[in-house]
Formats: C-alpha cells, structure tokens, sequence
C-alpha cells in the first residue's frame, strides 16, 4: 500500500508544482494550468511560448515521475488531489467532485444492474472533469464505449487530458446538456447532477419536467435528457438530493418518469460524506421502459451507513445482494 500512496503523492507533487509555476508565469488560474500541464505531459512535449527557465522547470519536474509505469487509479487520484485543489480557488457551486467512495460504490452497483453486459455504452451528461466516468472505468471490465458532455471548457479540456492519461478512449463533447446532444442513444447513463435552476426557459418548455412559472430545475431536466439517451430498457444511476421528491417541482419529476421509465431504487449516501446536510445526496436508479424492463414487487430503499463502519456497511451489501437476484433475477 505504501508504494501505491507514494506514487499518488509524487505525481500530484509535480503535477501540482508545474500548475503553480505555469499559473505564475502565464496569469491563468489553477485549473486553466492544470489543463496546460496535464497536455505536456500527455504530449511529452512543453509548448514554444513558454520561456526558457520555465521550460526548464518544467521539464526537470516531469522528468520526476514515470507514467507508464503508473495504474490508472494513482493518475486519477492525483489529479483528483490538484483538481480539488483549483476548485476550492475557483468555488463555483457547480464545481463539486463526487467522492471515491461513491465512484467505486456505483460502479458495483453498475455490475448488479448489468451482470452479463461486456460490450456496453455509456454516458455521463454532466461529466465535469471526468473523475465519476474514469473511477467507473477503472472498476468495470469489458469493452465500454463511453461519452461525456460537459459545459464548462476547462473541466471538459480537464476530463479529455485525465482520461487519456489514463489511455481510457472516451469521447467528450463541449455543449449544453439539456439541447440536443451529439450521442446515440446508450445502454447506460450514471451523472452526479448538478443541482440548481436551468436559466434557459425556452429550452426547458420542450420538456414535460418544465415548470410553468419561473425557472425549471436543471437536475430534473438531466433526467429526463438522460432517459431520452438511453435505449430501451437502458438504466440511468443518478446522484441526485436527498430532497428530489419533495420539491415544489417533484409532481412533475413524477409524471415524467412513470411516463417513461420505472424506479428501481433509491439510496440514500451516508451524510458523512458531505460538509453540510442541505449538500446530501442519493443514487436514483431508473430503468427506461422497454420490453426487457423488470418492475421490481419493491423497490430497492436503502440508508447507508457510513462507509467507515465496515460491518454495517457489509451487512446491508448482503441485502442488496439478496435483493438484486430475488428483484431482478440478473444475479
């Protein structure tokens, strides 16, 4: 284990050191050199307009570390480390990342909802910098055609540079999530959404989710984009708030989905996990109605404990376990 923390440290050592002098030298804010820094890396080369003594830095910080000789799971984690970093600089309120913990207990969850599935597409609609998709891809196995969409375009020039570090071949796409999207329709969609208004009345009026007055929820309008992407009997695992069903906007969540798709659960992540509890989140997962959709007798309705109590946390594993070959018969 310790080689493994050592690793993460030493690239995050000169990932971070690089940032910073790039930062300086340029005027950009953190993540903006991060960008510029992950791309010398991947093009192991350090563009003409930088001077000669930055240069030089530059190229006495990277010759430090050996990528290839590096897992994926120590690139991502030390980018993950400076990404948080230039997001606490940036503090933007969509600008949040999605525990490991969550990325890795998602992924398992992704294994029971598709057991069979080795060839499978998959999209993230609000991928940011691309550290949920890549935790995902690190878990599962298989041959997965994997998008991302991300408005904002330095954590999308983030997401494209980490994951090619990581050699995962992901296509990313710089647009508004909620417009009509450049992707076929895919097997499987997992989001940490973001949450708050969508500003853009007229775009939201082509939706059911659209609220009459004022502005419509931006995470409902994801959800509803997303079952629109995915196919037939395709599943979506949403990180959504704690709250979704209780907003003044949730009747029409409700009518969309039982239009479109079926709830097969609802977990609620361990309030641990989050600096405040106006911040917690669950994981919705739907089904799209399709001739191989399974309505579940009940629901999967889970409280997790705190992913530091392993006991508990192992107890309620062996019933989801239960649940998914007893519900789904796909175990």
């Amino acid at each position: 284990m310790k080689s493994n923390l050592s690793n993460v440290e030493k690239l995050f050592t000169v990932i971070d050191q690089s940032a910073e002098r790039i930062k300086q030298e340029e005027n950009l804010t953190y993540l903006d050199a991060l960008v510029e820094t992950g791309e010398n890396m991947f093009h192991k080369e350090i563009p003409e307009h930088v001077s000669q003594v930055t240069k030089v830095f530059l190229e006495k910080e990277y010759a430090k570390v050996k990528l290839e000789a590096m897992n994926r799971e120590e690139i991502r984690k030390a980018f993950q480390l400076a990404v948080l970093k230039g997001m606490k600089e940036a503090i933007q309120p969509h600008h949040a990342m999605t525990p490991d913990a969550v990325g890795i207990f998602i992924s398992y969850l992704v294994q029971k909802l598709m057991p069979s599935a080795k060839d499978f597409s998959l999209l993230d609609p609000a991928a940011g910098a691309g550290n949920l998709l890549t935790t995902l891809l690190n878990q599962l196995e298989g041959n997965i055609k994997s998008f991302g969409v991300e408005v904002d375009e330095t954590l999308l020039r983030l997401a494209w540079i980490i994951s090619n570090l990581q050699k995962h071949n992901v296509e990313f796409y710089h647009q508004d999530s909620i417009k009509p999207l450049y992707v076929e329709p895919v097997d499987l969609v997992v989001s940490d959404l973001p949450v708050g208004f969508y500003p853009n009345d007229e775009t939201a009026k082509e939706f059911i989710v659209h609220a009459e007055e004022g502005h419509t929820y931006a995470h409902h309008l994801l959800i509803e984009q997303s079952l629109h992407y995915l196919k037939e009997s395709g599943f979506g695992v949403f990180l959504v708030p704690n709250g979704l069903f209780s907003s003044e906007q949730a009747p029409l969540l409700q009518k969309m989905i039982k239009e479109k798709a079926v709830i097969i659960g609802m977990i609620q992540l361990p309030l641990s996990l989050f600096k405040q509890e106006s911040q917690a989140k669950s994981i919705l997962i739907l089904q799209k109605n399709g001739e191989n959709t399974v309505k579940p007798k009940q629901a999967l309705l889970v409280d997790l404990p705190s992913f530091s109590k392993k006991q508990a946390i192992a107890n309620v594993m062996d019933q989801m376990n239960e649940w998914f070959s007893k519900e789904l018969k796909r175990s």
